[in-house]
């Protein structure tokens, strides 16, 4: 929820695909869905989180059990997560990428940093747009994951926001 990536990506996250002190993701060519290098920035809150893993004595994998697979049982964790929100229902795992492009854009992320972030290879990214600009936004994909954390971590514990939303300038 914290990334918007892809939960093959992040049930498949290996140590050595994370920088913790540089703070980054860098998702190799071979796992992402296009088939392009990723490189994502940790917000402070993903980067605890991943810090409170342990790292397991020859294993790679982040998360599961699996040492070569990393977490892949998907469906009986929704099963459980289902069973624990009670009334909430009609939901799949995509909803939650869903759900973080668009809490970005509803505290102003703007389009095509969110496609940035989600690793889509369409959009601006697509034909002559995406032969003549190849800028990987750092800056603003940065700011708009620790903006989106930000939002993530009100909600879960409560409290003020600590990053003000983007505004867009008025006409």
């Amino acid at each position: 929820m914290l990334t918007g990536q892809r939960r093959t990506e992040v049930g498949g996250m290996r140590w050595r695909e994370v920088d913790l002190d540089r703070g980054v993701w860098i998702l190799p060519k071979e796992r992402t869905k296009n088939h392009r290098e990723h490189v994502l920035p940790l917000p402070p809150l993903a980067s605890s989180i991943l810090e409170s893993v342990p790292h397991v004595v020859n294993r790679d994998c982040v998360f599961g059990q699996r040492s070569d697979g990393g977490f892949t049982i998907w469906a009986g964790a929704k099963a459980a997560l289902d069973a624990r929100l009670g009334e909430v229902r009609g939901w799949t795992l995509h909803d939650l990428r869903r759900s973080c492009a668009t809490g970005m854009a509803n505290l102003g992320v703007q389009p095509h940093v969110i496609e940035v972030i989600l690793n889509h290879a369409s959009g601006f990214r697509g034909g002559v747009g995406g032969t003549y600009n190849r800028s990987p936004y750092e800056r603003v994909v940065k700011a708009a994951l620790a903006l989106w954390a930000d939002h993530i971590r009100t909600i879960v514990e409560g409290g003020g926001r600590k990053v003000v939303p983007i505004r867009r300038p008025v006409p």
